[in-house]
């Protein structure tokens, strides 16, 4: 395997072909992508909404949920798969850039949106009428009623990936964000402490099971993103890491909706920094000039 010899006394092994390097993944594949992603969620969502909690229960208990879980389990999913309407964020962003908007209009989208919504949450925790008429707050953990809910700590998650970072190392951490915090919840709240009897997080109220499956997600989700990037396993490892042990621990306090995005993109961008350091010009991070 050839070497260049860089500075005197380090150097770069050519460890991969000149067509390792290509611009990948394509346009077309992350629209592709968004697309099947966005839409099997909406089936989820309808298949969820259409079907009697009893029946939910029935699938619960036969997928090997412990009776005294079913009911908590079941209040979480249709709390959670509301979530999975923040997909349509690295959805529309990848259809806008594709139709030739800048990264900087659609952050300022975004900066609009979450100023609007955080504008209007205040309202809702501060002005009573607000708060009475507040048409998600069937949705609502016990601890939100009375603060900013969790949406508006997402938007400004999303939002500050998309200003900083490559579109799609943010498209990839909004993924991380919606399904492997998702994935952490339901698994969590499915089989905590069944196989694993270690109480994990602060106050030990997360699970080795739940942190486990979002990892797994997260690493599945973004090997598939990157499939055809050269050493993909290595950032995405990283980045799936980072995202589990944010969400296990939420870091100095900051609430994960917003540290998942900002922390797994940092870790993306290191981990691809570090595998294409040899060939910066051919780094995923140079992926999409057009964008800025």
């Amino acid at each position: 395997m050839a070497t260049s010899q860089t500075n005197g006394s380090s150097y770069c092994k050519v460890w991969a072909r000149r067509d390792d390097y290509e611009r990948l993944p394509s346009d077309s594949f992350l629209t592709a992508y968004m697309v099947v992603l966005s839409i099997a969620s909406l089936c989820f969502i309808v298949l969820v909404k259409r079907t009697r909690s009893k029946d939910v229960h029935r699938w619960l208990q036969n997928a090997g949920v412990a009776l005294n879980k079913v009911a908590k389990t079941a209040k979480e999913i249709e709390r959670k798969v509301f979530h999975l309407a923040g997909l349509l964020v690295p959805l529309i962003y990848q259809v806008l850039l594709r139709e030739g908007y800048s990264k900087q209009f659609c952050a300022g989208i975004c900066w609009t949106i979450t100023i609007l919504g955080v504008t209007s949450d205040l309202a809702r925790v501060h002005i009573p009428f607000v708060q009475r008429n507040w048409p998600l707050k069937s949705i609502l953990r016990e601890k939100e009623k009375n603060q900013l809910c969790g949406g508006s700590y997402f938007s400004l998650g999303c939002t500050l990936a998309i200003q900083l970072f490559d579109p799609v190392i943010a498209m990839t951490s909004i993924i991380f964000l919606v399904l492997g915090d998702m994935s952490a919840a339901l698994i969590g709240r499915s089989f905590g402490q069944s196989v694993c009897n270690i109480k994990v997080g602060p106050g030990g109220k997360k699970s080795v099971e739940g942190s486990l499956g979002m990892f797994f997600c997260c690493f599945a989700f973004g090997c598939t993103i990157f499939h055809q990037v050269h050493l993909r396993e290595y950032a995405v490892f990283v980045a799936s890491l980072v995202a589990t042990l944010v969400e296990l621990y939420e870091p100095l306090g900051v609430n994960d909706n917003v540290s998942i995005p900002v922390l797994s993109s940092l870790a993306l961008t290191f981990g691809f920094g570090r595998t294409f350091n040899c060939e910066p010009s051919r780094s995923p991070l140079l992926w999409y000039p057009h964008s800025n």
